[in-house]
Protein backbone atom coordinates (compact mmCIF):
# COMPACT_ATOMS: atom_id res chain seq x y z
CA UNK A 1 0.00 0.00 0.00
CA UNK A 2 2.80 2.76 -0.77
CA UNK A 3 3.81 3.03 3.17
CA UNK A 4 0.15 3.53 4.36
CA UNK A 5 -0.15 1.66 7.50
CA UNK A 6 -3.88 1.16 8.16
CA UNK A 7 -4.55 0.87 12.06
CA UNK A 8 -4.80 -2.78 12.82
CA UNK A 9 -7.89 -4.25 15.25
CA UNK A 10 -6.69 -3.60 18.24
CA UNK A 11 -5.33 0.01 17.87
CA UNK A 12 -8.89 0.78 16.53
CA UNK A 13 -10.58 -1.13 19.90
CA UNK A 14 -8.09 0.68 22.25
CA UNK A 15 -9.42 4.05 20.23
CA UNK A 16 -12.85 2.84 20.98
CA UNK A 17 -12.39 2.17 24.93
CA UNK A 18 -10.22 5.77 25.32
CA UNK A 19 -13.16 7.54 23.07
CA UNK A 20 -15.86 5.50 25.07
CA UNK A 21 -14.13 6.18 28.42
CA UNK A 22 -13.85 10.16 27.47
CA UNK A 23 -17.06 10.01 26.82
CA UNK A 24 -18.51 9.21 30.23
CA UNK A 25 -15.60 11.86 31.95
CA UNK A 26 -18.05 14.53 29.83
CA UNK A 27 -21.32 12.50 31.05
CA UNK A 28 -20.16 12.66 34.45
CA UNK A 29 -19.26 16.39 34.26
CA UNK A 30 -15.64 15.72 35.20
CA UNK A 31 -14.54 16.85 32.72
CA UNK A 32 -16.17 20.25 31.89
CA UNK A 33 -17.65 20.78 28.23
CA UNK A 34 -15.96 23.61 26.75
CA UNK A 35 -18.48 24.86 24.47
CA UNK A 36 -21.50 25.56 24.00
CA UNK A 37 -21.58 24.91 20.24
CA UNK A 38 -20.09 21.17 20.42
CA UNK A 39 -21.88 18.20 22.26
CA UNK A 40 -18.21 17.11 23.17
CA UNK A 41 -19.67 14.00 25.42
CA UNK A 42 -21.93 12.73 22.29
CA UNK A 43 -19.66 13.50 19.82
CA UNK A 44 -16.70 10.73 21.91
CA UNK A 45 -19.49 8.33 22.86
CA UNK A 46 -20.45 8.09 19.19
CA UNK A 47 -16.78 8.25 17.92
CA UNK A 48 -15.79 5.29 20.45
CA UNK A 49 -18.96 3.51 20.14
CA UNK A 50 -18.10 3.10 16.51
CA UNK A 51 -14.78 1.91 16.99
CA UNK A 52 -15.63 -0.49 19.84
CA UNK A 53 -17.40 -2.55 17.20
CA UNK A 54 -14.34 -3.44 15.95
CA UNK A 55 -14.05 -5.78 19.31
CA UNK A 56 -16.09 -8.62 16.88
CA UNK A 57 -13.02 -8.59 15.08
CA UNK A 58 -10.41 -8.86 17.50
CA UNK A 59 -11.68 -12.08 19.66
CA UNK A 60 -12.42 -15.75 18.92
CA UNK A 61 -14.97 -17.03 16.68
CA UNK A 62 -16.91 -19.09 19.42
CA UNK A 63 -20.78 -19.86 19.61
CA UNK A 64 -20.96 -17.19 22.51
CA UNK A 65 -19.03 -15.02 20.71
CA UNK A 66 -20.92 -15.02 17.35
CA UNK A 67 -23.89 -13.89 19.87
CA UNK A 68 -22.05 -11.54 21.50
CA UNK A 69 -21.01 -9.97 17.91
CA UNK A 70 -24.38 -9.26 16.76
CA UNK A 71 -25.37 -7.76 20.84
CA UNK A 72 -22.49 -5.46 20.29
CA UNK A 73 -23.12 -4.35 16.66
CA UNK A 74 -27.10 -3.17 17.78
CA UNK A 75 -25.72 -1.71 20.94
CA UNK A 76 -23.47 0.11 18.62
CA UNK A 77 -26.38 0.96 16.01
CA UNK A 78 -28.24 2.28 19.11
CA UNK A 79 -25.75 4.46 20.27
CA UNK A 80 -25.71 5.82 17.08
CA UNK A 81 -29.70 6.54 16.93
CA UNK A 82 -29.05 7.74 20.84
CA UNK A 83 -26.37 10.14 19.80
CA UNK A 84 -28.44 11.69 16.80
CA UNK A 85 -31.51 12.09 19.62
CA UNK A 86 -29.11 13.77 22.00
CA UNK A 87 -27.94 15.75 19.14
CA UNK A 88 -30.88 17.04 17.72
CA UNK A 89 -31.96 17.31 21.74
CA UNK A 90 -28.80 20.11 22.23
CA UNK A 91 -29.84 22.22 18.75
CA UNK A 92 -32.75 23.44 20.47
CA UNK A 93 -30.40 25.26 22.90
CA UNK A 94 -32.00 27.01 26.09
CA UNK A 95 -35.43 26.07 24.96
CA UNK A 96 -36.50 23.77 27.36
CA UNK A 97 -40.05 23.60 26.20
CA UNK A 98 -38.92 22.39 23.21
CA UNK A 99 -36.43 20.03 24.39
CA UNK A 100 -39.65 18.73 26.83
CA UNK A 101 -41.80 18.31 23.82
CA UNK A 102 -39.15 16.08 21.83
CA UNK A 103 -38.59 14.34 24.89
CA UNK A 104 -42.33 13.64 25.16
CA UNK A 105 -42.70 12.31 21.88
CA UNK A 106 -39.61 9.77 22.27
CA UNK A 107 -40.91 8.63 25.66
CA UNK A 108 -44.37 8.05 24.34
CA UNK A 109 -42.84 5.98 20.65
CA UNK A 110 -41.95 2.76 21.80
CA UNK A 111 -40.14 2.66 18.21
CA UNK A 112 -37.85 4.77 19.40
CA UNK A 113 -37.93 4.56 22.89
CA UNK A 114 -37.20 1.13 23.81
CA UNK A 115 -34.19 0.50 20.72
CA UNK A 116 -32.41 3.88 21.29
CA UNK A 117 -32.83 4.82 24.49
CA UNK A 118 -34.21 2.24 27.25
CA UNK A 119 -32.61 -1.18 25.50
CA UNK A 120 -30.55 -0.72 22.97
CA UNK A 121 -27.45 1.01 23.94
CA UNK A 122 -27.42 -1.51 26.94
CA UNK A 123 -26.77 -4.15 24.22
CA UNK A 124 -22.98 -2.75 23.43
CA UNK A 125 -22.32 -3.69 26.85
CA UNK A 126 -24.20 -6.77 27.14
CA UNK A 127 -22.48 -7.74 23.78
CA UNK A 128 -18.76 -6.60 24.88
CA UNK A 129 -19.38 -8.61 28.09
CA UNK A 130 -20.60 -11.85 26.84
CA UNK A 131 -17.52 -11.60 24.60
CA UNK A 132 -15.43 -11.43 27.89
CA UNK A 133 -17.22 -14.45 29.55
CA UNK A 134 -15.45 -16.39 27.02
CA UNK A 135 -12.66 -16.14 29.30
CA UNK A 136 -13.71 -16.52 31.97
CA UNK A 137 -12.21 -19.83 32.81
CA UNK A 138 -8.30 -18.44 31.89
CA UNK A 139 -8.65 -14.91 32.93
CA UNK A 140 -11.21 -14.65 35.36
CA UNK A 141 -10.37 -10.99 36.98
CA UNK A 142 -9.87 -9.65 33.25
CA UNK A 143 -13.08 -11.07 32.56
CA UNK A 144 -15.29 -10.16 35.67
CA UNK A 145 -14.32 -6.78 35.57
CA UNK A 146 -15.76 -6.49 32.04
CA UNK A 147 -19.18 -8.23 33.40
CA UNK A 148 -19.06 -6.32 36.25
CA UNK A 149 -18.77 -2.63 34.95
CA UNK A 150 -20.80 -3.24 32.31
CA UNK A 151 -23.87 -3.95 35.28
CA UNK A 152 -22.24 -1.42 37.00
CA UNK A 153 -22.41 1.61 34.09
CA UNK A 154 -26.46 0.37 33.81
CA UNK A 155 -26.71 0.84 37.97
CA UNK A 156 -25.08 3.88 37.93
CA UNK A 157 -26.43 5.13 35.23
CA UNK A 158 -30.27 4.56 35.39
CA UNK A 159 -30.80 3.14 39.12
CA UNK A 160 -28.44 5.65 41.21
CA UNK A 161 -28.17 8.50 38.59
CA UNK A 162 -24.58 9.16 39.63
CA UNK A 163 -21.96 10.71 37.43
CA UNK A 164 -18.73 9.83 39.48
CA UNK A 165 -20.02 5.99 40.01
CA UNK A 166 -20.88 6.09 35.82
CA UNK A 167 -17.30 6.79 35.26
CA UNK A 168 -15.74 4.83 37.72
CA UNK A 169 -17.78 1.73 36.30
CA UNK A 170 -17.00 2.72 33.33
CA UNK A 171 -12.98 2.83 33.51
CA UNK A 172 -13.56 -0.62 35.26
CA UNK A 173 -15.16 -2.28 32.45
CA UNK A 174 -13.03 -0.64 29.84
CA UNK A 175 -9.71 -1.55 31.48
CA UNK A 176 -10.67 -5.43 32.11
CA UNK A 177 -11.53 -5.17 27.87
CA UNK A 178 -8.01 -3.46 27.75
CA UNK A 179 -6.55 -5.80 29.27
CA UNK A 180 -8.42 -8.94 27.53
CA UNK A 181 -7.41 -7.46 24.39
CA UNK A 182 -3.58 -7.39 25.24
CA UNK A 183 -3.72 -10.85 26.58
CA UNK A 184 -1.51 -13.55 24.71
CA UNK A 185 -3.06 -14.86 21.50
CA UNK A 186 -6.03 -11.77 20.75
Amino acid sequence: MNGIKIMNTKQRCLIGLVFFLISYLFFSKLLPNVSESVDFAHWFNLIGACFLLSFNDAFPKTKINKVGSVLTALGVVAHIGLCTIDFIMSSYGNNEIEKAELSQHISNSPLLFYPFIAVGPSLLFLGLALHAFTFIKTETVKSLMVIIGAVAVGVAFFALKNGVLMVLSCAFFVLGLGLLLYKRGI
